[in-house]
């Protein structure tokens, strides 16, 4: 696969992922592999719901802390997904939200250089 391959078959995951375990999937997803890091970022993921709590201070407290739990609670999950794609070790997984922009980024660093594997995959 190349790298945009790679990176279409991720944000597809994510997606699923997203609706699966998160209650709804994102409008716009982007997944970049730059070096050894997969950077994800999710437009359009905020409820309804949420989008009125957020509003206030307790509010966007309230999402913050229940879409971390969210997605610690899921998190080896997540990477095995990613692992499914790309045959990789992680090293470190990394989320935020903003509740201003209704924007989420999910940010996996490896233990090697994930563009650098896929050129070498794809010349076998």
């Amino acid at each position: 696969m190349t790298k945009g391959q790679v990176e279409a078959k991720m944000s597809e995951a994510v997606s699923k992922f997203e609706i699966e375990f998160m209650g709804r999937g994102p409008k716009e997803i982007n997944t970049i592999i730059i070096q050894d890091m997969i950077i994800i970022k999710l437009n359009g993921f905020l409820s309804k719901s949420e989008k009125n709590l957020s509003k206030n201070p307790q509010g966007v407290k309230l999402i913050k802390d229940a879409r971390t739990a969210l997605f610690e609670n899921s998190r080896e999950y997540f990477e095995g997904l990613i692992r499914d794609i790309l045959d990789i070790s992680i090293i470190s997984t990394h989320s935020d939200v903003s509740t201003q922009t209704g924007q989420k980024i999910i940010i996996l660093t490896a233990d090697c250089n994930i563009e650098q594997e896929i050129v070498n995959n794809n010349g076998k």
